[in-house]
C-alpha cells in the first residue's frame, strides 16, 4: 500500500481547529458554544471594499499579474508611505494571504535542512510552514512572567549556527498580543547584521496597538534594508479573512526576485479579493478608531474578568487581539476538549486554543491557553463565567 510522505506525517495539526468536531457535537447537542479560539474578528468588513465587488461588472475572470495589480501595489505603497514606512511599489509582492507571503519569504531564503530561530510561543502555522519547507524552528523561549517581552539578544546569538538563516518575529505577538518596543527591534537589527541573517517580521496586526503604545517597523529601521522581510495582510485590518490577500514586502532586490519566481509558479493571487483589498484602502480613519477604541474596551473587560479567577495568571497584551492565560490545570488540551464535551452552564460553554500548540518545545505551555478577544464585551463577561465555573467542576 502507497504512503504518505514523511514531511506529511511531520505536518502539526492546527491547535485552533482541531477541537472543531467537538464544538459541532456540542452545538449539535443544542449548546451554545462561545468561541474564544480564533481570530476572525466580529468586526463588519468596510462598506467601501464590499461595495467595489458587488458593483463591478466584470465579464472575463482574468489572471492578474504574478506580483498583484500594479494599481494595487501603488495605492499599497501610498498607504506604507503614509504610516511612516519608506516602501515603493516594486518592494511589494501581492499574495494569497499572509500564509503564502510568509512561504515565499521561507522559499526565498533558505534551503531544506537550514533554521530559523523564533520566539515563542508563536502563531501555530509557523510550525507548518517550517515543516513544508524542510526548515528546522529553533525556539527561543518568552515567559508569561516577563509579559512575553523579547527574550534577552543573548540568547538568540548562542542558538545561531551556521545553518541559521534567519530570525522570525510577529509584531504585535499572536498568540501573545506583545508589542515590540523600538529598542528591541533594534537590538534584532543589530543582531542580524553582525550575523548575516534575514529578520523576518509578520506585521498584520500593525493598526492593533493600545495604550498609546506605537508599532515600530522593520522598514522603519536605517541600514536593515538589506536584512528586513516584512509580511503583511488585509485579514485583521479590514477583518477581510476570506478575502485570503496579503503581500511580502522587502527592499532586498535579489529576495524579491526570487520571491517573484515563486509568485510566478502559482500565477496569480485572487483577482476579486484583490478589488477589495485595493478598495479597503479607501476606509476611513474613522473606521480603525472604532475598531481599536472597541478592542481596548474587550481587552480591558476581559483581562479584568479573568484576573478574578483564582489560580488563573494573563498577561495583558500591547497589541493585536489575543492573550495567553495560564490556568490552574495540568492540561489545557484536555480541559479544553471536556469543555466542549462534558461541560456547560446553563446550555452554554465556551472554545478556548490550547497553548501548547503555540510553542515548539516539547512540554511547554500545556497549561496555557490563548483566547481571542473578538467576541462582544458581554459575550466576554459570559464566557469567563463559564470558564470559571467550570474550571471549579473540573479540578473536583
Amino acid at each position: 500500500m502507497p504512503q504518505v510522505s514523511q514531511k506529511g506525517r511531520q505536518m502539526p495539526e492546527s491547535p485552533i481547529r482541531k477541537l472543531v468536531p467537538f464544538a459541532e457535537a456540542a452545538k449539535k447537542k443544542g449548546h451554545k458554544v462561545y468561541h474564544l479560539n480564533i481570530g476572525q474578528p466580529d468586526i463588519k468588513t468596510p462598506e467601501v471594499a464590499l461595495k467595489a465587488v458587488k458593483d463591478n461588472h466584470i465579464e472575463i475572470l482574468e489572471y492578474s499579474h504574478s506580483a498583484g495589480f500594479e494599481s494595487y501595489r501603488n495605492k499599497l505603497s501610498q498607504y506604507y508611505t503614509n504610516q511612516g514606512l519608506p516602501v515603493n511599489t516594486e518592494d511589494i509582492i501581492i499574495t494569497t494571504g499572509g500564509s503564502e507571503a510568509l512561504l515565499f519569504a521561507l522559499g526565498s531564503t533558505m534551503d531544506s535542512g537550514d533554521e530559523i530561530i523564533i520566539p515563542e510561543p508563536f502563531y501555530a502555522n509557523y510550525n507548518g510552514f517550517s515543516v513544508a519547507s524542510g526548515v528546522k524552528v529553533v525556539p527561543v523561549i518568552s515567559t508569561i512572567d516577563e509579559g512575553f517581552a523579547l527574550p534577552p539578544v543573548a540568547d538568540f546569538e548562542k542558538l545561531i549556527t551556521p545553518k541559521t538563516k534567519a530570525i522570525l518575529i510577529c509584531n504585535p505577538g499572536n498568540p501573545t498580543g506583545y508589542l515590540y518596543t523600538k529598542e528591541e527591534i533594534q537590538q534584532l537589527a543589530d543582531l542580524v547584521k553582525k550575523h548575516d541573517l534575514f529578520l523576518i517580521a509578520d506585521e498584520v496586526y500593525r493598526e492593533f496597538t493600545y495604550d498609546g503604545d506605537k508599532h515600530y517597523s522593520v522598514m522603519n529601521v536605517p541600514g536593515l534594508e538589506q536584512y528586513a522581510i516584512m509580511i503583511d495582510s488585509v485579514s485583521k485590518r479590514y477583518s477581510m479573512c476570506g478575502a485570503r490577500i496579503g503581500c511580502i514586502v522587502s527592499k532586498n532586490k535579489e529576495v524579491m526576485a526570487t520571491a517573484m519566481k515563486f509568485a510566478q509558479a502559482r500565477l496569480s493571487p485572487p483577482t476579486i479579493a484583490q478589488i477589495a483589498s485595493e478598495a479597503a484602502l479607501d476606509t476611513p480613519q474613522s473606521y480603525f478608531d472604532e475598531v481599536i477604541h472597541e478592542y481596548k474596551d474587550r481587552r480591558d473587560t476581559l483581562i479584568s474578568e479573568l484576573n478574578k479567577i483564582q489560580g488563573v495568571k494573563v498577561a495583558t497584551p500591547k497589541g493585536a487581539f489575543y492573550c495567553i492565560a495560564k490556568l490552574p490545570v495540568e492540561s489545557a488540551d484536555k480541559f479544553a476538549q471536556w469543555l466542549l464535551e462534558n461541560f456547560d452552564l446553563n446550555g452554554e460553554t465556551v472554545m478556548v486554543a490550547p497553548a501548547a500548540g503555540f510553542y515548539s518545545s516539547p512540554n511547554v505551555g500545556l497549561d496555557e491557553i490563548r483566547i481571542a478577544y473578538v467576541l462582544k464585551k458581554e459575550d466576554l463577561v459570559r464566557s469567563v463565567q463559564i470558564l470559571k465555573e467550570a474550571l471549579l467542576q473540573y479540578n473536583k
